[in-house]
């Protein structure tokens, strides 16, 4: 007969945190939210190590290049879609990787002789006002000058000209060797009053460029996830369907980690898939799930996975449940996989971060699941709300919604990770709706960091992993869940006060 686990399967709402003692040195500013991305060996540091404990869902309506820039420069990670062509996926990591780092590819270049139309629309394409001229118009020829939307504008000048009569040639522009280090670089931008400086080769060839506009953002998002060469990082979903053509040109286009995106992965192919990239590209560190308990983790953790996402039908837009009557609720399924987490720590004394994925409605939520185990957290419904998600904006009578659609629906085609057989969904375990627009992820984000570290300072808890060891939890009836809401009759606008 079947197995019945005697445990209720319980969600976050059924959670609330009890406050511990908040020590005079506990205070929001002294909160610490980095995290490891990936498996490390106890007491050694993450080969990626996030800011603070947000990721985005591997969807097309949350993860686009623009979300991924902006949720690494807050200290978080995305993880690109593959519901797309390889070479489409790979670009969106190129872009990413290309935006923001101390020595910037330049991906804007042009030749001289071609017609300053064809650099209006290159600047259009790629939304920078900076072009590189080079002779053969790629990012590594040789430099012949420098030409910005300020040196020309459409209305005044003839766009059939060629660009070398608006470009500042390279004998009048101030430029670097190879040999120039971050600092100096930023150095020479300020005591030289440049927005641009050109380092080249020995042979005057293009290598890369430094912006002042990349000092100023850094210094305004002082938590950016960058790599060794001070580029923001990124991570990329796969299949395991065409993993083996993928991965290759996501490496080769400079994605940071993988993760393998399936609606359960506790199955022999996603484990042979985990390792077969790790015997092939051990380098990488690659992700699995979703699974909801202890036994799969362990299964994922030993099949190579460098960290495994927790959870099964808690979407806001998935329908897995409905449809199948498969999963678990979110916080059972966090609790489990953390309790094997550390006791696979303890037995071959390597840690195998948890991504809590999905059943997250409100920003407690977020608090809720860090303390019950996990390292970090991965959202949908929360980031395609904001600008930068890939949703439409479209307006109603009670103000702007996004569009945001499962996986699972039919809008997504997505076949490959729910393996219902054959090349197509034969049934949806996705909806297709709205949810309210939120504005800029930067705002947004900034908000739910500040919650989630003043309940920390009322948990007495100044890091992650303290949190998680000393954090208390008390379940809830549905009288006490009711409680916890307004209970008054609320102003339509606010008060004056004279």
């Amino acid at each position: 007969m079947a197995q019945i686990i005697a445990e209720v399967s319980r969600t976050f709402n059924e959670f609330l945190l009890l406050p511990n003692r908040t020590r005079t040195d506990c205070s929001a500013a002294t909160v610490d939210l980095r995290t490891p991305l990936v498996r490390h060996v106890v007491g050694e540091a993450s080969a990626i190590e996030l800011q603070s404990p947000f990721t985005s869902a591997i969807m097309q309506a949350v993860s686009t290049p623009a979300l991924a820039i902006a949720l690494a420069r807050n200290g978080g990670f995305s993880f690109l879609h593959h519901n797309q062509p390889i070479q489409d996926q790979a670009a969106a990591v190129r872009q990413v990787k290309n935006f923001k780092a101390g020595f910037v590819t330049s991906d804007t270049n042009i030749r001289p002789d071609d017609s300053l139309s064809l650099l209006v629309d290159l600047m259009r394409r790629t939304g920078h006002s900076t072009a590189a001229v080079t002779h053969d118009g790629t990012a590594t020829g040789r430099l012949l000058g420098l030409v910005t939307s300020r040196d020309f504008h459409p209305q005044r000048h003839d766009l059939d000209g060629p660009v070398s009569g608006r470009m500042t040639a390279i004998s009048d522009l101030a430029h670097a060797g190879p040999d120039i280090t971050l600092s100096e670089a930023n150095a020479r931008l300020w005591d030289e009053r440049l927005d641009c400086l050109p380092v080249l080769d020995t042979e005057g060839h293009l290598q890369h460029l430094v912006f002042r506009s990349d000092y100023a953002d850094h210094k305004r998002f002082p938590n950016q996830v960058v790599d060794a060469a001070k580029r923001l990082r990124v991570g990329a979903g796969i299949n395991t369907h065409d993993y083996q053509e993928r991965v290759p040109a996501l490496l080769e286009a400079g994605v940071d980690a993988l993760c393998f995106d399936s609606s359960d992965g506790y199955s022999d192919w996603q484990a042979q898939a985990v390792s077969w990239v790790k015997k092939h590209y051990p380098e990488i560190p690659v992700g699995g799930g979703n699974v909801v308990d202890g036994e799969a983790f362990t299964f994922l953790a030993e099949a190579g996975a460098d960290f495994v996402k927790v959870g099964v039908g808690g979407g806001s837009i998935c329908i897995t449940r409905d449809q199948k009557g498969i999963g678990r609720g979110q916080a059972s399924a966090v609790l489990d996989v953390a309790a094997a987490r550390d006791a696979f720590r303890e037995r071959t004394g390597e840690y195998v971060p948890i991504c809590s994925d999905g059943g997250l409605v409100h920003d407690y939520h977020v608090a809720l699941a860090l303390a019950m185990g996990a390292d970090f957290v991965m959202m949908g419904r929360y980031f395609a709300r904001f600008d930068q998600a890939s949703g439409a904006k479209l307006p109603t009578r009670d103000g702007f919604v996004k569009e945001y659609w499962g996986e699972g629906s039919n809008r997504a085609r997505n076949w490959q990770r729910y393996g219902q057989g054959g090349q197509g969904l034969i049934f949806e375990e996705g909806v297709d709706g709205y949810v309210p627009y939120a504005g800029d992820l930067n705002e947004g984000l900034a908000l739910t960091i500040a919650k989630l570290k003043t309940t920390m300072v009322s948990c007495g808890s100044t890091t992650l992993p303290e949190f998680q060891s000393t954090a208390r939890l008390t379940l809830v009836s549905d009288q006490s869940f009711q409680e916890s809401h307004a209970n008054v009759t609320l102003r339509d606008a606010p008060a004056t006060v004279s």
